[in-house]
Order: C-alpha cells, then structure tokens, then sequence
C-alpha cells in the first residue's frame, strides 16, 4: 500500500484532475519512501485511483491504509538514502478525518474517472509536471542506454554517480503546480511546505540508480564517486515557459560566456523565489498547460575525476622548449618537453587530455641537469585511473627509450593537494645554475677569483625584453646567493650560481642595456655574454624520490 494520509486524498485528486502523474502526485504528497516510486507507475496509478474513492466506510483506515507519523517518515527517508534496496517498515495508525476534510465520494471518484480516461483514450497522458521524465524516462530502456554508454567508454571504476540535468522550465510548471495544491491545502487547513516536496532529480535517481547498477552486473551507484555518468534530458517544446520571467525579473537572468541560454536552473530558480504569487498566477496557467510531447534524453556523458601525475624530467637538448612553441599559428620546435613526456602518459592512463605545469621553465636553449626539475600533470577524463607501482615503473622507462633529448625519474601518482607543494615557496626556494661567460676584454685567472668572495647579491631585475610581451613591466629584486668562477681561457670561464628562484641569469650577464644592477659587465668592468647556460638543481624537495 501507498504511505498516503487521508489529508492527501483532496491533493491527490486535484493533482490527478491536473494531469499530474502517479510518481509526481507522490512527489507533491511528499512521499520519501524510495520504493514507492519504484513501483510500475500504471499499479501507482490504480491504487490512487482507489484510494480517492474509498471511504471511512468502505475501507477501514485501521487494517488496510499505511499511514506513516512524521518521526517515522524522516526515518524511512534517512534508511532510505544510506540503503535503497529496502523500505524501514511503516508505522500503522487509525485516522479520525472529520467530514469537512474527507472529500466526497463523488468528487474523488469524478476525479478519478477523469484521468482514467485521458489515459484511456491517449488524450495527452504527458505528466504536466515532469514532462513525461518520471513516465518515459525511467524505465530498463534508458537504464540499459546509459549503461551501454559506460561500457562504450571503457572506463575502470569501482562506482558511479548518476547525475542528470534537467530543463529549467520544470521549476516554473513545478511552481504552478504547488500553487494549484497549495490553494486547496489552505482550504484543508493542511499545513504544507514547498520544500518537503520531492525532487523530480531525487526520484528519478530513486527509480533509476537500482536499474542501471543491474545493467553494469551490480556496480554501485552512489552519491559520491571519482566516476560520473551524466544524463542531459530536453523539451524544447516548452522552453518558452520561462521566458515571462526575465521581464518580470530581469536582475536575474544576464548573459555569460559560458551560457548558451540565461535562463538556467540556477536563474530560474532564484527569479521564482522573488516573483509574488499574484504575478506569477498573471502571466502563468495554473495548473501548468498539457504538453504534447515526452522529454527527450540526450547523449549520456561519462566523466572521470582528474588523475594527477608528478616526476622530474632532465633535458639534454638545446633545441628544445618546455612546451609547444608556436608562434602566430606555425610550430617553430618539431617537440617539446610537455610532449615528449606526456604521449606516453595519455596513451597508459587513456585520458582525454592533459594540463602540464613544472617548478620554473627553461629557455628552449638551457638544459636542465642534476636530479631534473619537478612537474606534474593532470590527466582530463582517465578512462583507467589506477597503474601499480610495477606499471609506473615501466611507463617510465617506455618515456625514457622515446627520446634521447629527455629523461623522467620518480614518476608517481599524487593528489590534488599534493600538488600545492610544486608551488610553495616559489620565491623562497633556490636554484643552481653552470653558465659558460664570454668577455670581450681578455682576462686573466686573478681577474675573476674576487667572484667567488660575492655573497647574496641583490639585484634589481626589470622585466627582461626578451619576456616583456608575456609579463608586466616591473622591477623584481633577487637575490645571487654565492657564485664561483672556473678560468678557461683569456675570453672564456665557466660562473656557477646559486640563486633565488625568479633570478634571470642570462640578464644578469650581460646587463640587458642596464635593465638589471647590478651586472656583471659592471663587475667586470667589460661587455660579457652568456655562451651556454645549464640548471644543475631545483631545490624543491617534491616529488618523494622513488629509489630506482
């Protein structure tokens, strides 16, 4: 039996009248049992029916109408969302209804024959509410399209969540209709709130999430999950529903890049909350006009929380850029870094696409030595989300044979906040570098061992003009922390440095025509340039090495 009250039975008929279907005359009567809905909707229907047109007399409340206390409602409701296969028992009680709020036997059985036959004779048994979502659309039918969608995807997942995104215009007839019922319980004295109201999302999860769990052979589907199978569902017959809205509040509805229409749930929702009953009953039938058609659902979409992957990578080649380097459209670099490393990644993990980001860059001339500098990527859409440590490995070396130019080390999965550390203490963390100088003036080996004395150096750094097209013009300082010198001959000598993290070596060297001081032309005392320039370090203790 229904866990229906005989307060429902004036609602129940008035919604019936409406054109509402079974599952949302359950929904306005706040039914939060999932079974309930779950039901074939053709046998909800019926025992509605039967329910309008029984009496006191004709069916005894004590032994065969469910009727469930408020207490117990809340706890069917909580039972419920943690365990969907079952039902808590309902409490059973007698119901005394005076005269004035039982319906007539009459009035509930004309309205009872009224929608049996608009059912019958096929007049439009499109649910005025739902659009038809919780009549067509929640059947094994759509259960076995999305769970071909999941298996289409090839995705690996231990659970799912069933999301689905529903026309905006299903607020507006939601609306109507809660002001349709809301007239007749003020005249009941039933004490109703639109907020205990079930959700056409919530029951179409209710009905749906058992059906496609025994579509996908018992996989969980849950309220939480790394995997999300999305259903979009459209009518497009009655989009305009909305439309009086935006002049009636049109503080709520402004255009954005990223909305094909303004009116979105989120509008609709927030422009329904301001709107006055009286203005909304002025330009809005109540109960809402019959629809001629169903909704329709879309493709499904399914989507994978983002995997994040984290290394160091070495670069041997000085004819290679850390990322793609394009420029007004044409490739000037056949490969980059982010490219090289990230082919074989997408290809392990089957993801869609890919974010890569590093501790710094290197220009395309400088090679990056040592222990390599740390990055990370985020992997779009993995179909697979999990490699053993065995598989990481490999993966691994398969980057490493695919190029002489690059090397990877530690490769690992890592969380999202993980992540953070790449970033933190940018300006703080230290960096050395091995630089080949030129001079112009001829020197000797004394006339640069006063270099090797120099301790944190400050400079004023503004912004070099080889990088002014892609960073603000601004004076940076930085600090040189110490420097050596190795004499090679009367024009050459290897510097090396250890820096804060942001320094512009190659501006410190030969001056950048005096845009970074000091410089060591000034120190000097000659035109200097810089030949050959490598990192040895990056001084970022992540990620965790990986002993080989």
């Amino acid at each position: 039996m229904l866990p229906l009250k005989e307060k429902d039975k004036p609602i129940v008929q008035k919604l019936l009248s409406a054109g509402c279907c079974a599952r949302c005359v359950l929904r306005f009567c706040c039914v939060s049992v999932q079974a309930a809905y779950r039901r074939p909707q053709h046998e909800t229907l019926k025992e509605l029916q039967a329910f309008i047109r029984d009496t006191e007399n004709d069916k005894p409340q004590d032994s065969e109408t469910a009727v469930e206390s408020t207490e117990e409602n809340n706890k069917s409701h909580d039972a419920a969302v943690s365990e969907p296969a079952e039902d808590p028992p309902s409490k059973r009680a007698k119901l005394e209804p005076s005269a004035a709020d039982a319906p007539s036997e009459e009035a509930a059985a004309a309205a009872a024959a009224a929608a049996a036959v608009k059912l019958k004779d096929g007049e439009s048994s499109v649910c005025v509410v739902c659009l038809g979502i919780l009549q067509e659309l929640c059947d094994t039918t759509q259960a076995v399209k999305i769970a071909e969608a999941v298996k289409a995807g090839k995705y690996e997942f231990d659970t799912l969540v069933l999301s689905v995104s529903l026309p905006a215009q299903l607020c507006v007839r939601e609306h109507s209709c809660w002001l349709h019922v809301k007239k007749e319980s003020r005249e009941k004295s039933v004490a109703a709130d639109k907020d205990d109201v079930i959700q056409v999302k919530e029951a179409f999860k209710w009905i749906m999430q058992g059906l496609v769990s025994k579509e996908l052979g018992g996989v969980a589907v849950v309220t939480r999950s790394l995997f999300e199978v999305a259903v979009e569902i459209t009518h497009p017959e009655t989009d305009a529903d909305c439309h009086f809205l935006a002049s009636t509040c049109p503080d709520c509805f402004k255009p954005t890049k990223n909305k094909q229409s303004v009116f979105t749930r989120m509008a609709v929702v927030k422009a329904l909350e301001k709107v006055s009953d009286a203005k909304f009953l002025k330009h809005y039938p109540c109960p809402p006009a019959q629809p001629t058609s169903c909704c329709s659902s879309q493709d499904v979409q399914c989507l994978h929380v983002s995997v994040f992957v984290a290394g160091r990578y070495n670069k041997f080649c000085r004819s290679l850029p850390q990322t793609p380097w394009l420029i007004d459209g044409e490739r000037r670099m056949e490969s980059s870094v982010e490219e090289l490393i990230a082919a074989s990644i997408l290809s392990s993990f089957r993801a869609d696409g890919f974010n890569f980001s590093s501790s710094g860059r290197e220009d395309v001339d400088v090679r990056t030595l040592g222990n390599g500098r740390p990055f990370a990527m985020e992997l779009l859409n993995p179909h697979r989300s999990r490699l053993s440590k065995v598989e990481m490995k490999q993966l691994q070396e398969t980057i490493n044979t695919s190029s002489d130019k690059i090397r990877v080390r530690d490769l690992q999965i890592v969380t999202k906040e993980a992540m953070s550390r790449m970033k933190e203490g940018e300006e703080e963390k230290t960096k050395s570098y091995t630089a080949l100088i030129w001079t112009q003036k001829p020197i000797e080996k004394d006339d640069i061992t006063f270099i090797d004395d120099i301790k944190d150096l400050t400079l004023d750094q503004k912004t070099p003009l080889r990088v002014l097209h892609r960073r603000a013009l601004a004076v940076r300082q930085r600090v040189i922390h110490s420097m050596n010198t190795r004499f090679l001959d009367s024009h050459h000598f290897y510097l090396g440095l250890k820096t804060q993290a942001g320094t512009y070596i190659k501006e410190f060297v030969h001056g950048d025509f005096g845009r970074t001081k000091p410089n060591l032309c000034q120190l000097l005392k000659t035109d200097t340039d810089i030949l050959e320039l490598d990192v040895e370090s990056v001084d970022v203790d992540w990620p965790p090495s990986i002993p080989e």
